[in-house]
Parts: structure tokens; sequence; C-alpha cells
């Protein structure tokens, strides 16, 4: 089998993919643009992406093709009806990052819940040390306990995140965008309970026609002004144009972002020009990339190569 890596940077370079080597013969290319696919994947059987676009302009040239592999969980850049017509299959990863991301969730959250860049600036720039006390508070923080987390999107890592709430002290509700969620163990309500009724409220659903600018200014609005908003889910959940006006109007207290629209941020994105952190965090997509998570998107690829080349289905998602 001919196999194309076509990103293999994109789970970093401390981490083998050497696995991958041994089931066939390999191509692997640092990294792929969407002008470059089609070339790359001409003679390919089976295909190893992460973000570049497979679809019919990128995969019609490519008539060998029997299996994609995502690096990754989600699969919004792959046609997946173009797929099923050409009995393609796609087979994603799961569940290899949701202790990465769900520790991230918080790390976000506590960056702008307790101020952590101005304290930490506070005592480098000497001004705790020409102080004549003990402590410094002079930007007031909340707690967790007794406050509301909200979420959308209860798969594993919203479970994951709603578990580490709860240990926290919160009251744990959530929404369902798609209106399929089997959860139980927590309140599930509407839109607008969740918006009004959460301190913080984190996004963690794949991105889909019911979910793109799920949260906009009328959304905002509806969310308390104490509110904290963290989106590790897609981007484009969020309408960043409304999340700038939420933040700098100060309809919301803050926001923590390790997903956006474009990848990486542009610079006419609203979003860059917000300086103060006390109100906006916003990191390089890489709450999934803990080093044991890396490994795990790669083993668990593997896997899923190995699976197909049995005759068998693993993780396929269409």
């Amino acid at each position: 089998m001919k196999i194309v890596v076509l990103e293999r940077n994109s789970v970093g370079l401390d981490v083998s993919v050497d696995g991958i080597a041994a089931l066939g013969d390999v191509t692997i290319y640092p990294n792929t643009t969407a002008a470059d696919v089609k070339e790359k994947i001409t003679d390919a059987d089976i295909i190893v992406a992460n973000k570049a676009p497979l679809n019919e302009e990128t995969l019609k040239d490519a008539p060998n093709v029997k299996l994609i592999c995502e690096f990754a969980t989600g699969y919004d850049n792959i046609d997946l009806s173009y797929c099923q017509s050409r009995g393609i299959k796609v087979a994603n990863v799961v569940n290899y990052s949701t202790d990465a991301v769900a520790q991230h969730t918080f790390a976000l959250c506590f960056y702008v819940l307790e101020k952590l860049r101005h304290y930490d600036e506070y005592v480098k720039s000497g001004a705790y040390a020409a102080q004549d006390r003990f402590s410094n508070f002079d930007i007031p923080f909340t707690e967790l306990a007794g406050k509301t987390w909200g979420i959308v999107g209860m798969g594993n890592i919203g479970r994951k995140v709603a578990a580490i709430a709860r240990a926290f002290g919160c009251k744990v509700i959530f929404y369902s965008a798609s209106g399929q969620s089997t959860c139980t163990e927590y309140e599930r309500v509407d839109f607008d309970t969740l918006l009004k009724e959460s301190d913080f409220l984190s996004l963690h659903c794949p991105l889909s026609d019911k979910t793109r600018n799920l949260i906009d200014l009328d959304a905002l609005k509806k969310m308390k002004k104490s509110g904290i908003l963290i989106n590790v889910a897609r981007g484009p959940v969020v309408n960043e144009n409304d999340l700038y006006t939420a933040l700098t109007e100060n309809l919301i207290a803050g926001a923590g972002l390790d997903v956006i629209s474009a990848e990486p941020i542009r610079k006419d994105n609203p979003l860059g020009s917000i300086m103060d952190s006390n109100k906006l965090i916003i990191t390089p997509h890489l709450a999934w990339a803990s080093i044991e998570a890396r490994n795990r998107c790669v083993s668990e690829t593997c896997l899923n190569i190995e699976a197909f080349l049995k005759g068998e289905d693993r993780n396929i998602v269409n």
C-alpha cells in the first residue's frame, strides 16, 4: 500500500511516526497546503492528514485512495459525502486528547479568572518587593465553588470538563446543539437558560451548521456580565467580531480561546488587538497537544491503518 502522510509536522517533531512507516510504502511531507494536495496524493492508497482539504477537487485525480486517516478527532476538512460516493473510508482518532483539552480548558479559565498575568507582572516588576504588606489583591477574583459551569458539547471532553468542574464545587448544566445527547449525569437545559445561568461557559462541540456562529452578539448579551467564555472547540463556533464587541463593551468579563476562525490568526482579526490579558487569552490551538496526547494520536492512527489492512473497520466515521 502506498501511504502518503501530508502533515507530519502537525504531531510535532518530538513524536515518532516510524510506526506508520512500517505499514507500507510511505511518503512523508512535513506540511501540505491546499494547493499542494492534488500533486502529492496522485498514487496514494492511504492518506494521513490533519487540516489539508480532501474533497472532490483534491481527490478526483487520485483513483487509488481507499482510506483517509485523520491525525485528529475532527474531520471537517474532509468531504464525507464525496468519499462515500467513491467508497473511500475515513477514520479519525477518538479520545486521544480528552485529558489534555480538559486540562487546558481550566488553564484558560484560571488565567482570566484569577488575573494571573497581572499578578505575575506585579511581582516581577518590583512592585511587590516595594510594598510594606505581605499580600496584594488589587484586582478581585472569585472562586469556582458555588458557581454554574455551562457546557456546549457533552462528548468525551465535555464530560471530563464537567467532572472537573463538579470537583471544584460547580453546578454543571449543558446544552445539546445536535439535540441528540444521551448524557443523563448532568442537567440539560435550553440554550437561553445555558447563557443566562452560566458563570463559566465552555465550548466542546464539533463545527456544524447548528454550531457555526452559535455564540454571536445576541448570545453574548444574554450571558452574565461576570461570565467567562472558553472556546476549545472550533473557532467558527464563536463570531469573533461579536466577541470583540462583547469584550470591549464589557458585556462579559473575559474569554479564553485556543481556537480561532482562521489559523494561524490573521492580522485583521479584531481579537488580536485586545492586549488586556486580564480580559482575553488566546493560545495557538495547542489544547490537544500534550506530549502524551500526540503520541496517542500517532499510535491510534497506526492501529486504524492496521485494522484496514486486515479488512476491519476501526474508527470509521462514514
